[in-house]
């Protein structure tokens, strides 16, 4: 067993409960009731960091949740990692779903289940973990700051404007992430890019009031309907968007680029049986895997309007709405798209209705390149730690963030993310296998090894 492996191994009985310590508190950013439980969260990372090794670990205050900033300078000439990761987590909802509580994190069928195990607690701490090793064994080869923020899961509305006041502080060669998937244990691979996000929020109003359904039911626009009539004109019959403009700014990849994605392998009946589907749908012309990594896609992600309580009201109501997202690639401007969207959406409504459309956040896709060092670094070793030469993926999720930081900072984002689609991260039993964990762990110290041998 290698010095690494032993270490982890000696200590992973801890290193488990200091992480359950973190994913007890339920740090939801979205509900205001968590308030406390966000600061919360922060203080006890600054605890967990200075015990790692750190020189300074403090909590920042933004104009919304708390920032976690911690740095160890060993050489100011040398290269500097920024490590970014994020403490809230998702609200836990529909609550009867889990198979224990979403905040007691529990190991069963050797994985970590509770509310973060993957998103992004669990994999984040990895590089508090692997930062502990490299510090006690005097084998840190460069500066490492950390940057830990409470609002990823609702769009970051607050840490562009600290990160621009801080930048001088945030200065680094490159940013490291734990917040992403690898294709499956047997055939690990490292993001290369991430799609962008516009996230919209619909309403469409009839009458001024709820009507009775049998007095006003024919006669009387019922907003639910109407509502659901635009929404299915957005995508057409080839699965393309129709919004004006939508596909304006979207690169088409070269078969050489999509072949090389398509290294990756793909099984699809094993990827519809894994989420319970009897066929697979989408934008005509591309496959699955393209779909959700070189592609946009616009999705409902909530419908609501009048009566879904017990039994029957028979209501005509005032008003419906619905939560959209669509999901961008690489040069689709988030703003641009968000525009868009509203004036086409507004342009399907009849007379019978008025429509209110409003954005609630986004964010840029970006791209990293497979020939840089810190690349190579990672591949070397997440290779060494598998057994196997990882592929360069895809991500189809956004961490709309990241595409600002680069912008900021004038560094790339490197992905090296270890949650498998097992993991159900933002659905109940959210889980994270023991053994990504420390291969996690493992992978990240090799990282730094490697980065520094340039």
């Amino acid at each position: 067993m290698s010095e690494i492996k032993n270490y982890i191994t000696k200590n992973s009985p801890r290193f488990l409960e200091e992480l359950f310590t973190l994913m007890r508190i339920p740090s939801v950013s979205s509900l205001k009731e968590h308030k406390d439980d966000m600061q919360k969260c922060a203080r006890q990372y600054v605890v967990l960091l200075m015990e790692a090794g750190a020189d300074r670990a403090e909590i920042y205050p933004t104009s919304g949740h708390p920032v976690v900033y911690a740095e160890k300078i060993i050489d100011p000439g040398k290269p500097t990692v920024l490590v970014y990761g994020h403490y809230d987590v998702q609200p836990v909802d529909p609550i009867e779903l889990w198979k224990s509580p979403p905040f007691e994190p529990v190991i069963r069928d050797g994985a970590i289940y509770g509310r973060g195990a993957n998103d992004d607690k669990g994999q984040s701490f990895m590089h508090v973990k692997a930062f502990e090793y490299l510090v006690s064994r005097n084998e840190l080869p460069c500066n490492v700051k950390f940057l830990l923020e409470g609002e990823e899961e609702i769009g970051s509305p607050s840490l562009k404007e600290w990160a621009v006041q801080n930048k001088d502080m945030l200065a680094c060669d490159v940013i490291l992430v734990s917040d992403t998937t690898m294709i499956s244990e047997e055939v690990p691979s490292i993001n290369t890019g991430m799609r962008g996000l516009a996230y919209m929020e619909v309403k469409v109003t009839g009458p001024d009031k709820d009507l009775h359904s049998g007095h006003y039911g024919g006669a009387i626009a019922n907003p639910i309907n109407v509502l659901c009539g635009m929404i299915d004109q957005l995508i057409d019959k080839q699965g393309r968007i129709t919004v004006k403009g939508f596909y304006d700014d979207v690169v088409e990849l070269s078969p050489e680029d999509r072949a090389m994605l398509a290294r990756a392998p793909f099984d699809l009946e094993q990827y519809k049986k894994s989420v319970g589907v009897g066929d697979v749908t989408g934008e005509a012309g591309y496959s699955t895997p393209e779909r959700t990594g070189i592609r946009p896609c616009l999705d409902v992600n909530g419908i609501w309007g009048g009566y879904t309580g017990e039994g029957a009201k028979t209501v005509l109501p005032s008003y419906a709405c619905a939560k959209i997202s669509m999901r961008l690639v690489p040069n689709q401007d988030h703003k641009k798209i968000a525009r868009l969207f509203a004036e086409h959406f507004k342009s399907l409504a009849p007379a019978t209705v008025s429509v209110e459309v409003k954005e609630h956040h986004g964010g840029q896709g970006f791209l990293a390149p497979i020939s840089s060092p810190m690349y190579k670094a990672a591949a070397k070793a997440v290779g060494q730690v598998y057994g196997i030469e990882p592929v360069p993926s895809r991500g189809g999720g956004s961490i709309p963030i990241l595409a600002e930081l680069e912008g900021i900072l004038g560094a790339s984002p490197l992905l090296m993310g270890f949650g498998l689609e097992r993991d159900t991260i933002h659905s109940p039993n959210e889980s994270y296998l023991l053994s990504q964990f420390y291969k996690g762990i493992e992978s990240i110290i090799l990282f730094y090894k490697y980065y520094h041998q340039g």
